[in-house]
């Protein structure tokens, strides 16, 4: 199985919840190249006063999602069509340093069941690609239903289904954003 090949990536262990972010074990990546980080070891690894993008990848569009330098709140940003890697990543990194982030929480589409599908691993393999375009900060957050979430709000404020297509990803990269944000503040506290 793909997952069980990387040290840090697998199920999490059954007598521990599964709270916002999978909690994988152990959480740091071991190589040092690729600094794929638990909650407690991002937070600790961003720069103070620097803003996080948030990434919502999809099978046809990556949402994009931005914080605040002070990183308490989320704002949808942009949507990536998918092509080759090569040309999302570029695109992504782009949008990256125009607003001079420090660090990445890329989605992870698990099953209800805590379990990881095609999805899952899909997030995982682009959340590897991305480290090896730039060793930066990289969160994998536990974003089950981010999408339905926010479909079912925009359904709500009676946007049309061409509006909503248009939307919902980045939308939902921000709604998957504020909740590791949401995370980090109550560390804090």
């Amino acid at each position: 199985m793909l997952a069980r090949r990387f040290k840090g990536i697998g199920p999490p262990a059954s007598s521990r919840p599964v709270l916002a972010f999978a909690g994988w074990k152990p959480a740091v990546h071991t190589n040092a190249a690729l600094p794929l980080l638990d909650l407690p070891a991002f937070a600790a690894a961003l720069p103070p006063r620097a803003a996080i993008m948030g990434l919502d990848p999809g099978d046809k569009r990556i949402g994009v999602a931005v914080s605040d330098t002070t990183l308490l709140i989320a704002s949808s940003l942009d949507t990536v069509s998918r092509s080759k890697f090569a040309a999302d990543a570029d695109a992504i990194f782009k949008l990256f340093d125009a607003r001079q982030c420090a660090g990445f929480v890329i989605g992870l589409p698990l099953n209800m069941d805590g379990s990881t599908g095609p999805s899952a691993q899909a997030a995982r393999a682009f959340a590897r690609n991305m480290l090896a375009k730039r060793d930066v900060p990289l969160l994998l957050w536990d974003e089950r239903l981010s999408t339905a979430a926010v479909t079912r709000t925009l359904i709500e404020g009676d946007a049309t289904r061409r509006r909503r297509g248009q939307v919902v990803d980045k939308m939902a990269a921000a709604y998957m954003l504020q909740g590791a944000l949401d995370a980090m503040q109550e560390r804090r506290a």
